[in-house]
């Protein structure tokens, strides 16, 4: 089988773990603090706060901007179910909003349509490696007040006008999942430029106290505390990442250069502005499920895109969220019939990769 997406580890992570093991120190010691100064360079942020998972850290940054209770946030309505659940987490009303038809990244202007004296944030998702109109996004939040938190988990090393994403608004989360284009296992990232916020973040994640070690608590928090081991892998997976960005890149130039003679089946649009990570190769189609099951026959893994949140049948009945206007959401579910993602790991060979693109064409060559 030829997996969609896999992690690249070796002996760099064990190299890196052995450290961990030498030291006996196992939670948020010396490879934590050097693992979140390696996001603060890559980011160019002030704070960079390690969390437990990208989900925790989400729900830490609306915490941190006190947003909870009858307070409502527009998430799009293409994305990982997350990105709304943390909302419901922290109390507050995930609204939904449909995607643009090109970057698939939250409809800005169809954004404004939705706001109303409830509306505490926006949070757009930086979609498939690929950033959000920040321009639009921080004009919006400007001219009504709103907070901007950037869910980034699948924005490691993407720049939007050469700056990092998550690192526009107020506060931006980055996530170490097991399929993301770096790795800690699980694991997410705080960013901030705003002391406060960064403090507060700290505190909801170690039991509301300020420091490790102490009894007193001046807040209520939760643990939601990094490892060691996840830092250890963290630190070697970073100092992969230029070459991970320079192999997804390769991958992705020969799946369009290869492919490209295919009519029925359609690149992804690039905004010029952002300089994207390519976390998945993904491409448009007519025939997507039946491509998807041709390709699982020939021992070729694909994945669709993210399943939109109007139709996930845990908001059905559901009153902790709120459909926007448009409540089809046609830009969004046509994209999710459209989507698919092709092999695009690092450890992905040219071998491989030859033969996923041999038997696409053949694909389509028995549909001409």
């Amino acid at each position: 089988m030829i997996n969609q997406i896999e992690p690249w580890i070796d002996y760099n992570e064990l190299r890196e773990l052995k450290r961990v093991v030498d030291s006996t120190f196992v939670t948020e010691a010396m490879l934590t603090e050097e693992f979140e100064e390696m996001n603060r360079e890559l980011t160019g942020t002030k704070h960079a706060i390690a969390m437990s998972n990208g989900t925790v850290a989400i729900y830490c940054a609306l915490k941190a901007l006190d947003i909870g209770p009858g307070d409502e946030v527009i998430v799009p309505a293409m994305t990982f179910i997350a990105t709304a659940n943390a909302v419901i987490m922290a109390g507050a009303t995930p609204v939904f909003c449909d995607v643009y038809e090109d970057t698939f990244c939250m409809d800005i202007e169809k954004a404004e349509e939705l706001i109303n004296p409830r509306t505490k944030a926006i949070m757009p998702v930086h979609l498939y490696g690929q950033s959000a109109d920040m321009e639009k996004v921080m004009e919006i939040a400007s001219k009504y007040d709103l907070k901007v938190v950037e869910d980034a988990a699948q924005g490691v090393g993407v720049r939007f006008l050469g700056k990092h994403v998550g690192t526009f608004g107020d506060v931006g989360v980055l996530s170490f999942y097991g399929n993301k284009t770096i790795t800690c296992g699980e694991g997410g990232m705080v960013l901030t430029d705003n002391d406060e916020l960064a403090a507060r973040c700290y505190k909801l994640k170690n039991h509301g106290r300020a420091k490790k070690g102490i009894f007193v608590h001046e807040d209520i928090g939760f643990n939601f505390s990094f490892t060691e081991m996840q830092a250890a892998v963290g630190i070697a997976q970073m100092k992969k990442l230029p070459e991970i960005m320079e192999r997804k890149r390769k991958i992705y130039d020969r799946y369009l250069t290869e492919l490209a003679a295919l009519k029925r089946l359609h690149p992804v649009f690039i905004d010029p502005r952002t300089d994207p990570v390519f976390w998945f190769t993904s491409f448009l189609s007519n025939e997507t499920e039946d491509l998807s099951e041709y390709l699982l026959d020939c021992k070729i893994q694909t994945r669709r895109f993210f399943y939109p949140l109007h139709l996930q049948p845990c908001y059905q009945e559901s009153n902790l969220i709120k459909k926007g206007n448009n409540k089809k959401y046609s830009v969004s579910k046509r994209t999710y019939d459209k989507g698919i993602s092709l092999p695009s790991s690092y450890t992905l060979s040219e071998k491989e990769q030859e033969k996923v693109i041999i038997k696409i064409k053949n694909f389509y060559a028995n549909r001409n």
